[in-house]
């Protein structure tokens, strides 16, 4: 967008502290909202059930779906909860709206993005059904770690957010089944782990 605009959009956006265990909707009032994270870590879940869904970080965006709704409808089953303090920017998706038409550059990113998510999903799709439970917590444990996790003396370590239900959730998988697969990873010395971190030997 150039550093001109950039500026614009600053004006735009209002910044807020959000502190952990924080819920986040995605539909504030009569107005509907997009997150851009700036610090901290976010968990999105489903409204009804709790099951999570994604973990994202710093650089990451949600809530721009209501981009492509109408006003009028609240087709967000999601909502967001706070795992570490950070920072978010919002902007209201009327505003996003204008951006985007006038900035190609940003309806380019925005398209990317949602091929990068659907891409993943027809992963996840494939993985349940060609993978193990084992092998798809296996990788889901060593993709967490590397996305989040950050080395120190040859150890890649990243902050323990997720319980095991969530992993659960995300895996398709058992509470049950994740803590069994976790503990064996332990023991053959693939991973580590504490109420604080999950540790990978790089």
């Amino acid at each position: 967008m150039g550093k001109s605009n950039l500026m614009a959009m600053c004006h735009l956006l209002e910044m807020i502290n959000v502190k952990k265990g924080e819920v986040l909707h995605l539909n504030r009032a009569d107005k509907k909202i997009v997150y851009f994270i700036k610090s901290g870590t976010i968990k999105i879940v489903t409204k009804e059930t709790e099951h999570a869904r994604s973990i994202l970080n710093m650089g990451n965006i949600f809530g721009e779906l209501a981009i492509y709704e109408d006003q009028d409808h609240d087709g967000s089953d999601e909502k967001a909860v706070v795992l570490e303090d950070g920072v978010v920017c919002v902007i209201e998706t009327e505003q996003m709206k204008m951006m985007i038409e006038k900035y190609s550059s940003l309806k380019n990113q925005l398209l990317k993005l949602h091929g990068l998510r659907i891409r993943r999903l027809q992963r996840s799709l494939e993985d349940l059904l060609y993978k193990d439970s084992e092998t798809r917590i296996k990788e889901y444990l060593i993709n967490y770690i590397q996305k989040f996790g950050k080395t120190k003396d040859g150890i890649l370590r990243a902050k323990n957010l997720m319980s095991h239900q969530d992993i659960a959730h995300m895996t398709n998988t058992s509470r049950q089944t994740v803590s069994n697969v976790m503990s064996k990873l332990r023991k053959e010395g693939i991973i580590d782990y504490n109420s604080k971190e999950i540790l990978m030997a790089q």
